[in-house]
């Protein structure tokens, strides 16, 4: 005897996908990567061609060592961020232009006593797919759902009150900022909303972590190394750490 379909366990959910960050980019590369490499063969053996296949492996290299960040390596980088951040799991966290959830479902991860809370403007082109339901279900598919709040907003002008959070997260966001005046403002927006004692933790590319932690006049930095690389060291990650007073 069949059961019925309303009897039958729930499938279990899919696992969190986090998309591609700025998907243009890749995109471009590989598509310059592929014509370097056809050029090649046809104006082979000579020095053009040859010339025309280095610039083609190399564009390749970049683009999947750039694919391999923003799908695996800044996964691992972020989770051992965020052991190092000794959260005693009953923190509010807010994460800055959180995307898909990567850095905010894996915060939750770490808070069953707490809440985790991401805002963004849900810009498709600095992240593919991006849209808060497709957050809610990465949160739903690693099982933290209850402990993770969206909102749309502004990180220049948060919708929070002054010391309601406990830890403050942005992962390569704030430079999507335009104008540096408003960089500075959602750093200093993010100080705001932080309780006295809380953590800042920005990973962003090295001339802008350098800049944010001018600005405050406090702080750390760090490289994150090869699993940050956006395609090369040029374009590098570098973690800004800062306690507020």
């Amino acid at each position: 005897m069949s059961k019925d379909r309303n009897d039958l366990p729930p499938s279990r959910p899919p696992w969190p996908r986090y998309g591609v960050d700025a998907p243009a980019f890749p995109a471009v590369l590989a598509v310059a990567g592929t014509a370097c490499w056809l050029a090649a063969r046809r104006w082979r053996p000579g020095r053009t061609g040859a010339t025309a296949a280095v610039t083609g492996t190399v564009l390749l290299a970049n683009t999947g060592i750039y694919l391999h960040t923003t799908l695996h390596g800044k996964l691992r980088i972020w989770r051992r961020e965020l052991d190092l951040a000794d959260l005693k799991g009953d923190e509010r966290l807010l994460d800055l232009g959180c995307g898909r959830g990567a850095v905010l479902v894996e915060a939750a991860k770490r808070l069953p006593r707490g809440q985790a809370v991401g805002v963004d403007l849900w810009s498709a082109k600095d992240q593919s797919g991006n849209r808060p339901d497709v957050t809610l279900a990465n949160a739903a598919a690693a099982g933290v759902a209850d402990r993770v709040e969206v909102r749309t907003a502004d990180m220049t002008a948060l919708p929070f009150a002054d010391a309601s959070f406990d830890v403050v997260t942005s992962a390569l966001a704030i430079h999507n900022i335009p104008s540096p005046e408003e960089r500075y403002r959602a750093v200093d927006e993010a100080m705001r909303v932080l309780r006295p004692g809380g953590q800042l933790i920005v990973a962003d590319f090295w001339p802008m972590a350098r800049k944010y932690a001018a600005h405050l006049g406090r702080g750390t930095l760090r490289g994150l190394g090869p699993g940050y690389w956006y395609g090369g060291p040029w374009l590098g990650v570098t973690l800004f750490h800062a306690v507020k007073g």
